[in-house]
């Protein structure tokens, strides 16, 4: 049973939390998958009281059984699963053994479910404002009329600037912030009693994480209860009232949420506080050490290198403009900036603010209407493809879903070996100790190498992604939401990761992300775009403590924070 602790008196004795009438009642709940006619366990003995209108949070990182407990609670476990528990009840209804009939019912009309992928749970050959009007429709709710301002009006309320435009879009017609916001209208549809929301906002800038945040602190305040499944340590301080910290499928420690955020008792749990990043971690550590090493190459670097001593990065009078169905788009405009020789230099901005299509135009993937970038003093986003191919190998990337970049019929090895350069490295014996470095240098076991992406978590993909950006020994890394889908722990594995690489092999990376902790920990400067136009930059101490920007202020006072010790600054994202 969950306990509450009484806020003014972290040391006081622990009294059972009484549920209400709509509560969620969660007893021994016992999950496993059975495989090859044995059972795995994935969730053991898991136990929590929810009253209405509270919140519990249930943090920890990948496999800890967080997103197994979320599906459970919606009667989506899935095939091959046993699912025990002494007691499962919504509102006093026992829901543990219903028939997918039942559940239909009860999904979305009583129980809403927010889930983080919102590309794959939306359907991608539906207008997202016909996804909405038909989870009304199904429940009987009004009629086309109606279901069409109700979808309006939702979208509306998550934050959905052009609300109307954008319920005639497809969900790859939007961005990932406003597809998220898309499914939250959705799950929020029919009012329901319970929310359950896994990593609702992931994908979400700062600003728009505010609105969804208080969207559910005001959903929660009119009586509906949340169940938060969040890596994000600064969002469930703003929103829980009760946290369950999990690992490999157990409770390691629960209560209020002041006391466990202020007052950890559990190793794990002091672990996931401090990997949480921000200006106040610069320079430090956010996981437990580990070793690489990491190997220049100097007989890879292109000769016009060796010489040149001015930035690898220019770019200067960016412009790129889009046709749409409303006209002519400008997603970037006049944009400029340098990167020197092992810095980091971070992009921030809205969904739409242009800082990936930036990213795209740095990478000779996407031309530009107007502007040059030059790559180590070269001409390149001017030139041919066939004259950019001697300075390809200078500039690499790494996406936020390395598994949607990978060929899924290839193993870890084959991918790399793919990436490491037939100049350099011209016998398979050079190109097969060139991968064998490569993994060791991103901290990962050879055996690794024989496994197939889906076979691999997702801290390993994103580690075997950033082995294959390294393949080439490239200048600088395009970075571009590396971190943003990985949970606290190994974000901040990945994070030490980058910052070690960069300091033995002295590369540059420009990092675009929206997670303003994650900038202001990694970045050297910073750049802040919105609309397509840099509305400021500077050093991470000048954009975080004197933005001068009314657009960088918002952003800067939207951060969550929390005082995770009582000895530390608080923690800001």
């Amino acid at each position: 049973m969950t306990t509450v602790i009484d806020r003014a008196e972290p040391g006081a004795d622990a009294v059972p939390a009484r549920p209400q009438a709509g509560s969620l009642v969660v007893s021994g709940l016992n999950v496993a998958f059975v495989r090859n006619g044995e059972q795995h366990p994935v969730v053991h003995d898991l136990s929590f009281e929810l009253a209405r209108g509270a919140c519990v949070a249930i943090v920890g990182e990948s496999g800890s059984g967080k997103s197994v407990t979320a599906r459970t609670l919606v009667g989506l476990t899935g095939a091959n699963s046993v699912v025990q528990s002494d007691a499962l009840l919504l509102d006093g209804q026992d829901i543990s053994d219903l028939p997918a009939r039942a559940w239909r019912s009860i999904r979305g009309k009583r129980i809403g479910f927010i889930l983080q992928d919102a590309l794959v749970s939306l359907d991608p050959l539906r207008p997202v404002g016909k996804e909405i009007e038909e989870a009304l429709r199904l429940h009987g709710w009004g009629n086309r009329t109606t279901r069409k301002h109700k979808a309006i009006e939702l979208l509306e309320s998550v934050g959905v600037p052009l609300a109307e435009r954008r319920a005639k879009q497809r969900p790859d017609e939007l961005s990932g912030g406003l597809r998220q916001r898309a499914l939250i209208a959705s799950a929020l549809a029919l009012d329901p009693e319970l929310i359950i929301a896994d990593e609702p906002t992931t994908a979400l800038d700062v600003t728009v994480q505010a609105q969804v945040l208080a969207l559910l602190e005001e959903t929660k305040s009119r009586g509906v209860s949340i169940v938060l499944i969040s890596h994000d340590l600064s969002v469930v301080a703003q929103l829980a009232d009760t946290i369950l910290v999990m690992r490999g499928g157990r409770v390691v420690e629960q209560g209020d949420a002041r006391q466990v955020l202020e007052y950890p008792r559990h190793e794990y749990t002091r672990s996931l506080i401090a990997a949480v990043p921000g200006e106040e971690t610069r320079g430090r550590r956010l996981g437990p050490g580990f070793e690489i090493v990491a190997t220049p190459h100097p007989e890879q670097v292109a000769e016009e290198l060796r010489d040149y001593d001015g930035p690898v990065l220019e770019a200067t009078g960016l412009v790129k403009r889009f046709r749409t169905p409303g006209g002519t788009h400008i997603a970037v405009d006049g944009v400029s900036f340098t990167l020197e020789r092992g810095e980091t230099l971070g992009i921030v901005g809205e969904s739409g603010s242009g800082k990936s299509t930036t990213g795209r135009i740095v990478l000779a993937l996407t031309t530009p209407d107007a502007g040059e970038v030059r790559l180590l003093g070269q001409d390149w986003s001017s030139i041919t493809e066939q004259r950019r191919r001697r300075l390809r190998s200078r500039i690499s990337v790494v996406y936020q879903d390395p598994l949607s970049s990978f060929d899924p019929r290839w193993n870890a090895e084959r991918i790399l070996l793919d990436a490491v350069p037939d100049d350099a490295y011209p016998t398979a014996d050079r190109k097969r100790a060139r991968v064998r470095e490569l993994i060791g240098q991103v901290g990962l076991p050879e055996e690794v190498l024989q496994r197939f992406p889906l076979r691999l978590s997702g801290g390993q993909r994103q580690r075997v992604a950033i082995a294959r950006a390294l393949a080439p020994s490239p200048s600088i890394i395009v970075l571009d939401e590396a971190v943003s889908a990985l949970d606290v722990s190994i974000q901040a594995q990945i994070l030490d990761l980058l910052t070690e690489l960069q300091r033995q092999l002295g590369v540059s990376y420009l990092f675009i992300s929206h997670d303003l902790g994650v900038i202001s920990h990694l970045s050297d400067r910073v750049l802040v775009m919105k609309d397509g136009i840099v509305v400021e930059h500077g050093t991470v101490e000048e954009i975080f403590h004197n933005p001068q920007n009314a657009y960088t202020q918002q952003l800067i006072a939207s951060l969550p924070s929390f005082d995770a010790d009582p000895l530390r600054p608080a923690i800001r994202r």
